[in-house]
């Protein structure tokens, strides 16, 4: 097996998947002498494509996990648009430090399905999307140390050629994670979609152009699509201006900075 290019693939609304993408790519493509490339498949453009990939690359491929799964408005877009022909492959999952759940083996058996070869596999903890209480400060030093470690180890692995099946199991993916209220019934905020406090609004338009689904209207600011709460909108607004209120979402928030503040362990399959 002679691969010639790394090929980073990410989708990642608040940056932090990208992050950790970019970390491990980065050590791979040193330990390997090869160049980098990336694609960004948070832009909607860019999920209009379609990416085939041959055996002389390498597809670093980062999702975050929603729900304890790979996110499900994305499922169709990595389904479709994403191919390899024997093409060596290392999935990455970014996890709130709540818990990778099934994330990673759905991407590990999706990208098998598509024509890939597993090398290594890992889900490595950030801060969660919802709140700065829950994986404050992740990935830090400790998790920087394992993520360079296992791309060191994945390196290694792919410059000895062929590549034995990865041992994971292939049996049917379990259900979505059901998120909980504070009294541990379920939060539903399906509908729920985010808010302007006008009177902080600039009309910038960073939040349309963060939107991931293209779901904020450029001239009004006002959310009028598909929402899947992955707070780009919020996170990027410089002026604090976008803000989520529905009842269920922040009960939810509430219950994981009240249960996950704790350190969730990484994930590594080699």
């Amino acid at each position: 097996m002679e691969i010639k290019k790394i090929q980073v693939l990410f989708f990642s609304p608040t940056g932090g998947t990208e992050k950790i993408a970019r970390l491990a790519a980065g050590e791979l493509a040193a330990r390997l002498g090869l160049e980098q490339e990336f694609i960004d498949f948070t832009r909607p453009e860019n999920r209009q494509k379609e990416y085939r990939f041959g055996p002389d690359e390498l597809l670093v491929m980062a999702s975050p996990v929603y729900a304890g799964r790979l996110p499900n408005k994305l499922m169709p877009d990595y389904k479709a648009r994403i191919f390899g022909d024997g093409t060596p492959a290392v999935p990455i999952c970014v996890f709130g430090n709540r818990s990778p759940d099934e994330a990673l083996r759905e991407l590990i058996l999706l990208l098998e399905g598509n024509g890939f070869q597993i090398a290594a596999g890992a889900a490595f903890a950030g801060r969660h999307a919802f709140s700065d209480k829950v994986g404050q400060g992740r990935p830090d030093e400790e998790d920087r140390a394992q993520i360079l470690d296992f791309a060191a180890r994945a390196a290694e692995k792919l410059a000895g050629g062929s590549l034995p099946l990865l041992e994971v199991d292939r049996s049917e993916i379990g259900p979505y994670y059901t998120p909980l209220k504070e009294d541990g019934t379920p939060a539903k905020f399906l509908k729920a979609k985010p808010l302007t406090r006008w009177e902080l609004c600039s009309r910038c338009g960073a939040c349309a152009r963060a939107c991931p689904l293209g779901s904020i209207d450029k001239e009004t600011m006002e959310a009028v699509g598909l929402c899947i709460k992955c707070q780009a909108c919020v996170r990027r607004c410089t002026r604090r201006a976008k803000y989520f209120e529905d009842g269920d979402f922040l009960s939810h928030v509430a219950m994981l900075e009240q249960n996950y503040t704790r350190r969730a362990e990484n994930t590594v399959l080699l």
